[in-house]
């Protein structure tokens, strides 16, 4: 299990976060737990086990002293050289202050009104998301950006590739969700290998999800949807699956 920990010194800002993440947690089901939620920096390093991998709600301005977000990131490297750190701040762009500090933070929350919450349960999905993909094989996972967002999906739940209406941009089709991105479907031919088949010049699908072919309609259904199936499309599946003879 995970252990999340929260610091900042203003009570209202913590309660919020610390609940948007519960509520998070308990939803999707993740292997993670809000550990300790902290008024002050001492309290929570003492409360963070040496050797562990855990994530830290750090707010930048902490009133502690000599005691800041930063010096406390600093502290937390020390003892959990992986740890994720996403700083809370009253103020807008601070990657430059991380840089200064040495510290790698994964992402920054600025305490605006109703907003708070939801940013950390957005922030919390998208380390869920890394973490995943750090335990995959990177060979058996595809990665693509959809607006701010990364996403690592399984290659095996990838039916297949299409061109989309906008220039440029590709969609992407598990059974269960549709996903546009940039790229373009010649070099995703050439990243993916023999797993996927060009069929027409607008498909690319996963050679084991074909479940039929008509060749006299220059059709194949790729987990149950309908793609193209051009000249050129014909030979390469014949090349790479011996079907479409």
């Amino acid at each position: 299990m995970i252990g999340i920990y929260l610091c900042d010194d203003e009570d209202a800002v913590r309660h919020e976060i610390q609940t948007a993440l519960e509520r998070k947690i308990f939803a999707e089901d993740y292997d993670m737990k809000v550990v300790c939620s902290a008024v002050g920096a001492q309290e929570l390093l003492d409360a963070v086990e040496n050797g562990s991998r855990n994530i830290y709600f750090l707010d930048v301005e902490l009133k502690d002293g000599e005691w800041d977000g930063f010096r406390l990131g600093r502290e937390l490297r020390r003892k959990d050289p992986h740890g994720t750190l996403v700083y809370i701040t009253g103020y807008g762009d601070l990657a430059w202050r991380t840089f200064q500090y040495h510290l790698e933070a994964f992402d920054y929350i600025v305490k605006q009104p109703e907003q708070i919450g939801p940013s950390a349960a957005r922030c919390l999905e998208e380390i869920h998301a890394r973490l995943l993909a750090e335990r995959q094989d990177p060979a058996e996972t595809f990665t693509l950006r959809t607006g701010d967002v990364v996403r690592h999906i399984p290659l095996s739940e990838i039916l297949f590739f299409e061109t989309a209406s906008v220039s440029h941009h590709v969609l992407l089709h598990t059974a269960n969700s549709r996903m546009d991105f940039l790229g373009s479907l010649n070099e995703l031919e050439t990243q993916l290998g023999n797993r996927f088949v060009r069929t027409h010049r607008a498909y690319l699908v996963a050679a084991d999800k074909i479940g039929a072919v008509d060749l006299k309609h220059n059709k194949l259904w790729v987990g149950g949807r309908e793609c193209l199936l051009s000249r050129r499309g014909k030979s390469e599946l014949r090349r790479k699956t011996g079907e479409g003879g």
